[in-house]
């Protein structure tokens, strides 16, 4: 039998910044992979001559070396950055409603978005400035709370942090309204909703204020070489700093002694490894559904109350032609059949109804993307109910065929681009497809979706409650600070660091 400290289960995002961190703690750790790559949704794969992104459209919070996000300072302490080549991304996005006659592109910086919302919407200018001082305040707050580890004082929140305080509990769409922000101000700000999957009414103003901010204050980057270059140099991080890596190797059962605390991890190869502690990068519901026995009543509960979020569908273009020759404008597209995100989820529960899309061309912020001549693209949509489960395999390649062909559809007649003769490769993935890729009820590739009681803000002040099970800690997606990529790797940040708080309470 094999000893470590500790056994990280899951090479994902946030897995691999796991590892890190107890590993930098100096704990003897293990990481273990299903897979033959790292990464998880982080990674690239080659149709004939494009290799494609998988998952990141731009990750947010990183910013140049002037002007440092979150994730670079994560990135530059974890020890990566250097190790890989990025890019910026020209604009923050572009929303088109064409039923609402609305078609707006959004800059980064807070002066320069607040300066062309007024463009589109005369007399936005006083509340979008109360949006983004709002925006400051909270970002403060999440400083402050970071700095003390979530162990906040109330009195310190009330004096410092009374923005905080006073929005904590607000929808988004309570907020914008209290605001009086005008109406096609608050559509064109809140086309980022669907990058967390709740719609207006139940998303928390704190998280969604959260994101926008440091989308449009550090703008957004791109690894050259897709995610996956991002993964291949947080595993060579592990690995310089003496962690071993085991991929094609599935953690199948996590063991627990006659207290309930987490005493082993049992391989697919029926090795065992011996170990008190593990960080791990996958839905508790498989974990305490499949790996473990004897889970606490209590878990199962809390674990059931939970919603699953979007459920994931992507399509990706090689195309051979040119972005210019295509008249293809910009890096990233939010198409919507509606500005109202209530109805706009609502219609997304359902394959027949759901035609709203985040679309990217990576060529438009990286030309080199692909061959000169050519152009990538790929397309995303969330479907908020499990409605592919419904559909009967025979049905299967049909069903997908159609929601493919209406999706590119979609994207020629509301920009006006004409793309699908021009077709070289094409593939698709649906819930199927991720449920099968990494294990995910559902093809879920959102996690638990954000709710009142289960947002940022809850999870982050509910740590120590909701860690139930001696020795046993989650990252990525379904972890404390919820889906996305700079979310996950901030979730391994702090099960990591955790850990070796735990470790070192042991004595080790």
């Amino acid at each position: 039998m094999t000893k470590y400290d500790a056994v990280v289960i899951g090479g994902g995002n946030g897995g691999l910044v796991a590892a890190i961190r107890l590993l930098q703690g100096g704990a003897k750790t293990l990481l273990v992979e299903k897979h033959n790559l790292p990464g998880g949704f982080a990674t690239s794969f080659r149709r004939g001559r494009f290799e494609f992104e998988a998952s990141l459209h731009e990750l947010n919070d990183f910013g140049p070396e002037n002007n440092a996000g979150d994730v670079r300072r994560l990135f530059d302490s974890l020890g990566v950055t250097d190790k890989i080549d990025w890019l910026e991304i020209p604009e923050a996005y572009r929303v088109i409603v064409k039923s609402e006659n609305l078609d707006a592109t959004m800059p980064f910086g807070v002066d320069n978005f607040i300066n062309t919302m007024e463009k589109y919407v005369p007399g936005s200018r006083p509340s979008m400035g109360k949006f983004f001082q709002l925006c400051k305040d909270i970002h403060s707050a999440q400083a402050y709370t970071n700095s003390v580890n979530g162990n906040t004082d109330s009195k310190v929140m009330l004096r410092d942090y009374d923005n905080f305080v006073r929005v904590g509990s607000y929808s988004v769409n309570e907020v914008l309204e209290t605001l009086k922000m005008p109406k096609k101000a608050q559509d064109i700000l809140n086309a980022y909703w669907c990058y967390l999957g709740a719609d207006g009414d139940n998303l928390s103003f704190v998280h969604y204020a959260s994101m926008v901010y440091r989308y449009i204050t550090k703008g957004a980057s791109m690894p050259k070489s897709r995610s996956h270059e991002i993964s291949l140099a947080l595993v060579e991080r592990i690995r310089e700093l003496g962690g071993d890596v085991w991929m094609n190797t599935e953690a199948t059962k996590i063991k627990t002694d006659s207290n309930g605390a987490v005493c082993g991890v049992v391989l697919d190869d029926g090795t065992e490894i011996e170990t008190r502690h593990v960080v791990a990068n996958c839905a508790p519901h498989i974990v305490f559904g499949k790996m473990m026995d004897n889970v606490p009543t209590e878990v199962v509960k809390a674990t059931n109350a939970r919603k699953f979020a979007g459920r994931g569908w992507s399509m990706f273009l090689g195309l051979n032609k040119s972005c210019e020759e295509l008249g293809i404008e910009n890096h990233n597209y939010f198409l919507y059949d509606t500005s109202d995100t209530v109805k706009q989820y609502k219609l997304m529960e359902k394959i027949s109804t759901n035609e709203g899309q985040a679309t990217v061309c990576l060529n438009r912020a990286y030309p080199e993307c692909s061959p000169k001549g050519t152009t990538m693209m790929y397309f995303t949509t969330l479907y908020m109910s499990d409605d592919w489960g419904k559909v009967e395999p025979k049905d299967y390649f049909k069903v997908k065929n159609q929601v493919a062909k209406r999706m590119i559809e979609r994207f020629e007649k509301d920009t006006g681009t004409v793309i699908a003769p021009y077709i070289e490769e094409i593939s698709v993935a649906t819930p199927m497809t991720y449920a099968r890729y990494c294990g995910h009820p559902e093809g879920v590739i959102y996690g638990y979706e954000s709710q009142y009681w289960d947002g940022l803000t809850p999870r982050l002040m509910m740590m120590k409650e909701d860690h139930k099970i001696q020795g046993l800690r989650f990252a990525g997606g379904y972890a404390m600070r919820l889906s996305g990529y700079s979310s996950a790797y901030f979730s391994g940040d702090i099960s990591g660091r955790q850990t070796v708080g735990d470790l070192k309470r042991e004595g080790k």
